[in-house]
């Protein structure tokens, strides 16, 4: 990897032809062999951790003028902490292939004359003349090690860099989801946000399903562009085009799920459901149960009673353990209400994304990615006074 961005970014390379010890892990560049003092004088040995910012896949700049450093408080010839770091206690989290590299402390110093590092060779340089000064001078040793560091595979699902997480710092909690593999059945109005936020969340695998035509109506509750190529091709076929660019290990099927298509989700460890009709998700959900798979319900009852549409949004969570038991208490219909104006007036993208929100906060809440304070298997949301309740109680005698 830092040979590649070394090849396109000159001030990288001029990092390399220095003799620095040079990696790329996590979107951070990794420069080890730092020397620095401790604070009885002795010869200590560390490593700076800086954050990149890709502007394409190629090119990187610096985010800001701070980096990390893997060691101990450096000090000066005198016995003290060098002065004007800044920072403080922190920590950040690199993969496996820097297990060598334990970040303790963040440093802050920018350049006195501009604020602004000109590119990494010169906040690099900076860096190493504040920190290794001293070493330098009173062991004379040197950063410029020319050592050879192997580097983490490059394993994402993602075929640009997710500057997102690192910007975060949540690589941790992204790892969360690194064996997943998700199935989103129907690709309606939910379905397709659905199928954007994962599409963005790094599971192993999407496997996403509906045999319908995508025509202009689809448009009005799903995310994206229209293109009018689109209108008349498979939902699958539509879909399965704007993402294909984005990640890995996606598959749009155009196949109607029922309780026979044991092949399409074996090996899935999560499922989202997403159609509107009853009998279907009956169908779905005896599937989903009988494999042991864990799933996610979401659904929407809606009536114009009152003149303005009013309703309820709901996320119902089916675990491996519980599941049939939380269909028994019929808590998803799986029979059509003949009053539910849901399928005729379907401009309601903003409902459908809430929704989507709602079971994809509760999917990576399971994850650990977001904390949890109560364990809920069914939320309601009232649209009128925007207000959620829900159920918490399984397992209970």
């Amino acid at each position: 990897m830092f040979q590649k961005l070394a090849s396109h970014n000159h001030d990288l390379r001029r990092l390399l032809e220095k003799g620095y010890a040079i990696a790329v892990d996590s979107n951070h560049l990794v420069v080890r062999d730092i020397p620095y003092l401790d604070g009885e004088g002795g010869l200590q040995t560390g490593a700076i951790v800086a954050k990149l910012e890709f502007i394409d896949q190629e090119r990187v700049t610096p985010t800001d003028h701070q980096v990390y450093f893997a060691g101990s408080v450096p000090h000066g010839l005198g016995g003290s902490p060098i002065p004007n770091l800044g920072g403080g206690p922190t920590t950040i989290a690199l993969s496996e292939a820097c297990s060598d590299v334990v970040v303790q402390r963040s440093f802050s110093n920018k350049p006195r004359a501009t604020g602004k590092f000109e590119d990494f060779f010169h906040k690099i340089e900076s860096y190493v003349a504040i920190i290794s000064g001293p070493a330098m001078e009173a062991h004379r040793a040197t950063p410029y090690t020319f050592r050879s560091v192997d580097e983490a595979p490059t394993d994402s699902v993602f075929k640009f860099h997710d500057t997102l997480t690192t910007r975060a710092e949540i690589s941790d909690l992204a790892a969360k989801f690194k064996d997943d593999v998700v199935a989103i059945i129907g690709l309606g109005g939910t379905g397709s946000y659905l199928l954007d936020f994962l599409a963005k969340t790094p599971v192993r695998e999407i496997r996403a399903f509906d045999l319908d035509p995508y025509h202009v109506h689809n448009a009005f509750r799903s995310p994206g562009r229209l293109g009018k190529s689109e209108l008349g091709k498979s939902k699958a076929e539509v879909y399965g085009g704007r993402y294909e660019n984005f990640r890995t290990g996606l598959s749009v099927t155009p196949v109607f799920i029922d309780a026979s298509c044991r092949d399409e989700v074996d090996g899935v460890t999560f499922a989202f459901v997403c159609v509107d009709k009853g009998p279907s998700r009956a169908g779905i959900f005896d599937l989903l149960i009988s494999m042991g798979i864990p799933f996610i319900d979401v659904g929407m009852g809606l009536n114009r009673k009152r003149g303005p549409i009013s309703g309820l949004l709901r996320t119902t969570y089916y675990s491996a353990e519980h599941g049939q038991e939380v269909r028994e208490r019929d808590l998803a219909p799986l029979t059509d209400d003949p009053d539910d104006i849901y399928r005729t007036n379907i401009q309601i993208s903003e409902l459908n994304a809430l929704n989507a929100c709602l079971a994809v906060v509760r999917f990576k809440q399971l994850r650990g990615f977001y904390f949890e304070d109560v364990p809920y298997h069914h939320l309601v949301m009232d649209i009128g006074d925007l207000r959620m309740v829900g159920e918490c109680d399984l397992g209970e005698d």
